[in-house]
């Protein structure tokens, strides 16, 4: 079954792909939204926190349904769920409209997320769960490298506007539909080849064993909120509305320079992954990661450097991070729980993204940011610093407890 794994890997990851490129496919519009619609930036900040807003509480119930009957089958429903959610987001210029369209997709895609984590970790458990994952991310985040660059590769789209760049989006849903339905084939066939159940634990799921996952994983679950509350608010929603207005570039040229991100993550992300499961230090990689992308909004807020130092100091934080935080969920709780795990973390991580988008879009129209008062954009990017720095001294306290006696391995390394 071997073989059957790495399929598993490649269609999950179709599947993922379609997904962010979908999330992703607000921020190359914003300004064409902003132009022809006449959208705020909080309407444009509610454009990607709406999606967050259901998986305050349906995130969990996600993750408890793949424990219960099984990461294929609900990978499968939820990107049916997101193709619905694409469409609506396209099918109008109804503000309502449009955020009914986004809350729908977020309805299933991260759950969606919660479910091909859970597979992963189930089909590649041991030694290979970092670079599995970390592959699985990668094909992921070429799919938000794509979005930001639409512009490029789909100029023609946007020289028609807001809308036809928002039907691209849900033609990569479609996409995600097939990568989970090819899924779900293999799944179900290498399971009736092991004689083996579709979900990992069929038992009623007991609520009160949440509040017992040891204190490591809530340290890492602390980190995950404050680092994607940072990442995706920024990169995803404001970064090229940013970039536009503050450093003058074309819309064309700020989408490659946010693409840069995601297009390191491509490469990075698997690397760092090999490199976790064969030297361990897990947690110290991820306060090396916390504190670059600090030292990112330092740069810009601070200094005249040039945008590359801090795409680059993201870049590599983006990469870094997701590649060790993952997997590491899966070394601190049982696999017949990592469903529940997977879906507590997302539930919270998207409390985060919820609240840090409304806030972010609040704070640059109370300092009327825009092109006409560039300095507007420092209070955001002050936030997002000090949420970096707080996810550092988490990871820290992770660091900490994982180099005592409450080990559970995190710095261990199968090379070592």
């Amino acid at each position: 079954m071997k073989a059957a794994r790495w399929w598993i890997l490649v269609f999950t990851s179709i599947a993922l792909f379609g997904n962010y490129y979908v999330y992703d496919s607000i921020a190359p519009v914003a300004d064409l939204l902003q132009r022809q619609l006449g959208f705020s930036d909080t309407q444009l900040g509610t454009l990607n926190a709406i999606y967050s807003l259901p998986n305050i509480v349906m995130v969990l119930i996600g993750g408890v349904l793949v424990d219960r009957y099984g990461a294929a089958r609900v990978t499968f429903g939820t990107a049916v769920i997101c193709l619905l959610g694409a469409v609506t987001t396209a099918i109008g210029s109804d503000f309502w409209l449009m955020a009914t369209g986004r809350l729908l997709f977020g309805l299933g895609a991260e759950t969606m997320i919660v479910a091909t984590l859970a597979a992963l970790g189930q089909w590649f458990a041991g030694r290979t769960v970092g670079l599995a994952m970390g592959l699985s991310v990668s094909v992921a985040r070429a799919g938000s490298y794509a979005a930001d660059l639409s512009p490029t590769f789909a100029g023609s789209l946007y020289e028609q506007g807001w809308q036809p760049p928002l039907w691209l989006a849900a033609a990569a849903a479609a996409v995600a539909l097939a990568g989970a339905a090819a899924y779900w084939i293999v799944d179900q066939r290498a399971r009736r080849a092991l004689d083996a159940t579709p979900a990992t634990a069929s038992e009623r799921i007991v609520w009160s064993d949440v509040w017992r996952f040891d204190r490591s994983y809530w340290y890492l679950l602390a980190l995950c909120v404050l680092f994607y509350s940072v990442i995706f608010p920024f990169r995803s929603t404001f970064a090229i509305k940013y970039f536009q207005h503050a450093h003058a570039l074309p819309l064309d040229a700020a989408s490659l320079m946010n693409s840069y991100v995601f297009f390191a993550a491509i490469f990075a992300t698997p690397v760092f992954g090999w490199l976790a499961d064969r030297f361990g230090r897990r947690a110290l990689l991820m306060m090396l990661g916390s504190l670059l992308l600090t030292l990112s909004f330092v740069a810009l807020t601070t200094t005249t450097w040039d945008l590359w130092v801090s795409t680059a100091l993201i870049g590599v934080s983006f990469s870094l991070i997701p590649a060790v935080l993952w997997p590491a969920v899966s070394m601190l709780v049982e696999q017949r729980r990592l469903g529940t795990a997977f879906g507590l973390m997302t539930m919270l991580q998207n409390v985060g993204l919820t609240v840090c988008n409304v806030a972010v879009g609040w704070l640059n129209d109370a300092f009327q940011a825009g092109a006409a008062n560039p300095d507007g954009y420092v209070p955001m990017l002050t936030f997002f610093g000090a949420l970096s720095l707080l996810g550092f001294l988490f990871a820290w306290q992770l660091r900490r407890r994982e180099i005592g006696a409450a080990s559970h391995g995190l710095e261990r390394g199968a090379g070592l």
